[in-house]
């Protein structure tokens, strides 16, 4: 990133990158800085601390990225680990070729759809396949205003609209991206597929469920995009149904139990199970 600074720019002043929205990575937690301690015992502890310091100098990133060598696998082969960096320092990533690409995003779209791969028929819940959303995309043609999209994912469909919106002459920020994601983990991989991308949205203050808990309720979108979690048979929450069945009221307690136990029984019939 240092490399697409102006040459009248500072490339050390974080204000600099944060005037056109890309992330400020401190010294520590660069990837030179890394590799030239790729076999060091401490490299583990050192990526965590990378992180760290990414979140800490971009408040949008904050919990966000994840920190799992030192806390989370502390018997993770330091060695091995070692190997990676250095072979993922081999790969051309920073050259202008790869930069004018967007190969970092297109990397993470590739570990997504891998990840979706793996987890088979489960993935719908957080992954909608790149053909499925152009032809979203490119139906609705959001060349400029507010694009919603109830259930998010893993922000596919906002990458989507801000590349539609670049190959029609627009630019990044035409667009207004506002969202919500039920799965905790699932709303961190979107927020970070926005950021590496340059790509100011609005998820919401966290994690939540549009049906009961909807983040824009004030929001007057110009575009709705969504490809609802179709597989997902338990979308309703059965712990609602279970909520409604416990608060039946008995005849005993209530002369009009009966009816109010009927209206409720037959809305219970009335729901559907899946999509």
């Amino acid at each position: 990133m240092l490399a697409e600074v102006g040459e009248e720019a500072d490339p050390e002043d974080p204000d600099e990158y944060r005037a056109d929205n890309v992330f400020w990575v401190p010294t520590e937690a660069r990837w030179q800085t890394l590799q030239d301690n790729a076999k060091q015992p401490t490299i583990g502890k050192l990526i965590d601390e990378a992180m760290v310091a990414i979140e800490r100098d971009n408040p949008r990133l904050k919990g966000i990225s994840p920190k799992v060598f030192r806390w989370g696998r502390p018997a993770l082969d330091k060695h091995r680990l070692g190997e990676l960096i250095d072979v993922i320092g081999t790969i051309g990533l920073g050259d202008a070729e790869n930069r004018s690409k967007d190969i970092l995003g297109r990397v993470y779209e590739y570990f997504l759809t891998q990840f979706a791969s793996a987890e088979g028929k489960n993935s719908g819940q957080f992954y909608t396949p790149r053909c499925v959303v152009r032809v979203l995309v490119e139906m609705l043609a959001p060349y400029k205003g507010r694009v919603y999209d109830p259930c998010c994912g893993t922000a596919g469909m906002f990458v989507q609209s801000e590349k539609f919106v670049e190959e029609h002459g627009g630019r990044i920020g035409d667009i207004a991206v506002y969202g919500q994601e039920s799965n905790s983990t699932t709303r961190r991989l979107a927020m970070m597929n926005l950021a590496i991308r340059g790509i100011e949205g609005d998820l919401g203050p966290e994690h939540a469920d549009t049906f009961r808990r909807d983040l824009h309720k004030d929001l007057k979108a110009d575009y709705v995009l969504a490809n609802p979690p179709f597989n997902d048979s338990d979308w309703h929450r059965s712990d609602e149904v279970i909520a409604l069945l416990t608060s039946i009221e008995s005849p005993q307690r209530n002369p009009h139990g009966h009816f109010v136990r009927m209206r409720r029984i037959k809305a219970l019939r009335q729901m559907p199970l899946s999509l």
